[in-house]
């Protein structure tokens, strides 16, 4: 079992506040739904968004660290760090 990292408050806040987003709650539940890893391109197209929202809220994704991005050419993947979402879950249900 690999060891799951460890939030610091400032970590936990900011997943929080990307969280609280609905859209980027509904990414999320997208990329666990397609085994964790989408491109940009699938994302957008569910979320029926332009480029600059789905910009915008990959960003904040990313900065929380919730999403990893990979880049081919101009391609963008989008991979779901589910380590990183259990830790939060986990610290969330010790409150």
């Amino acid at each position: 079992m690999a060891k799951q990292p460890k939030l610091t408050d400032a970590q936990h806040a900011r997943i929080a506040r990307a969280l609280a987003e609905p859209r980027r709650y509904e990414i999320l539940r997208q990329l666990g739904a397609e085994n964790g890893t989408l491109s940009c391109t699938a994302v957008r197209a569910e979320q029926k968004i332009t480029p600059a929202t789905m910009s915008h809220h990959i960003h904040e994704l990313e900065s929380a660290g919730l999403i990893e991005i990979s880049r081919d050419g101009k391609f963008m993947n989008i991979t779901l760090q589910r380590e990183i979402l259990q830790a939060y879950l986990n610290r969330l249900s010790k409150i």
